[in-house]
């Protein structure tokens, strides 16, 4: 179905004195892979915590498939699926009982819910260790099932919270092609909460939120675009120092994150040479590249991902 499958107005919530989310306000079209790109402390899990309905705001709404998260909460609860950042298995269970245990919560039952957990199981290629313990299984497999879990009442949305956190490169991998899979097979929409760069490059649309607040909010092609030219990144013993020279000497602006001086300037690898013969036995080494996502959340907060950390 064409539209919004969440719309969030105004969004706003406080612990006591510390804002978390400010008047947070966009929409999410259905079939769409949403990503949330921000640093921990920035508002991300406040905001999931709050669309999985565990989490009342403090003012402003957010609606899931046209249903109030506060005013309709059982509604929201059928339409959502949610894998959190911690697995939520039963360790002691077995796969099935897993399974069997989250049909049995959305009132499924008997030879229908059978073949559901065993089409899930087989799309996340876990059938065969269907009987086995979750003790015994990896975490790229416990994650496996984390997904087929969420996704077995067959909800509109899924959320899913900091997914490939701890995952070696072949379990990430596996885990965002059974999640474009059943994207294009069941028209699936899925939020992901992230601080990875290399899973916010997957997602059609990435909102930059940042100390409660949203800063960007745009395709990941057009975020980086918009941070123009190159990227110069020289390491330095006086940073500080440095940028004021270099603003002195060449008219450019230069800034000063985690330690390294950043220039972005168009036709980079011509300026470098420059840089080396202005200012001899100053600049310890240098990087240069194109403009990245990171680079877009620092030109948009000035700071990396994780100074923003609380």
């Amino acid at each position: 179905m064409p539209g919004q499958i969440l719309t969030v107005d105004g969004l706003r919530h406080s612990y006591g004195d510390t804002l978390a989310l400010d008047g947070l306000s966009f929409q999410m079209q259905r079939g769409e892979i949403f990503g949330l790109l921000g640093p921990n402390g920035g508002g991300k899990t406040t905001l999931f915590r709050i669309l999985s309905t565990l989490l009342a705001p403090t003012a402003g709404r957010a609606a899931i498939a046209g249903h109030d998260v506060v005013r309709e909460p059982q509604a929201v609860r059928r339409s959502i699926g949610v894998v959190f950042q911690s697995p939520s298995l039963d360790v002691k269970l077995t796969v099935r009982e897993n399974m069997l245990h989250q049909g049995r919560l959305y009132g499924l039952r008997g030879a229908p819910l059978d073949a559901r957990i065993d089409e899930m199981l087989t799309r996340v290629a876990m059938r065969e260790r269907a009987g086995d313990r979750v003790e015994t299984l990896s975490g790229g497999m416990r994650r496996r099932v984390d997904l087929a879990k969420g996704l077995l009442h067959r909800p509109a949305l899924v959320l899913l919270d900091e997914p490939t956190t701890g995952l070696d490169p072949g379990a990430r991998l596996d885990l965002w092609n059974y999640v474009t899979e059943a994207r294009k097979r069941d028209g699936l929409s899925v939020l992901i909460t992230t601080h990875l760069m290399e899973d916010a490059e997957r997602c059609d649309r990435l909102l930059i939120i940042d100390r409660g607040r949203i800063v960007a909010l745009d395709t990941p092609d057009v975020l980086r675009d918009g941070v123009g030219g190159d990227v110069i990144v020289a390491r330095t013993r006086d940073p500080e120092a440095l940028a004021r020279a270099v603003q002195e000497r060449f008219s450019q602006e230069a800034s000063v994150v985690d330690g390294t001086l950043r220039i972005r300037r168009a036709r980079g690898h011509e300026f470098v040479p420059l840089l080396f013969e202005a200012f001899p036995g100053q600049i310890e080494a240098v990087s240069l590249g194109k403009p990245t996502l990171e680079d877009a959340f620092i030109q948009r907060t000035g700071h990396r991902l994780w100074e923003g950390e609380s």
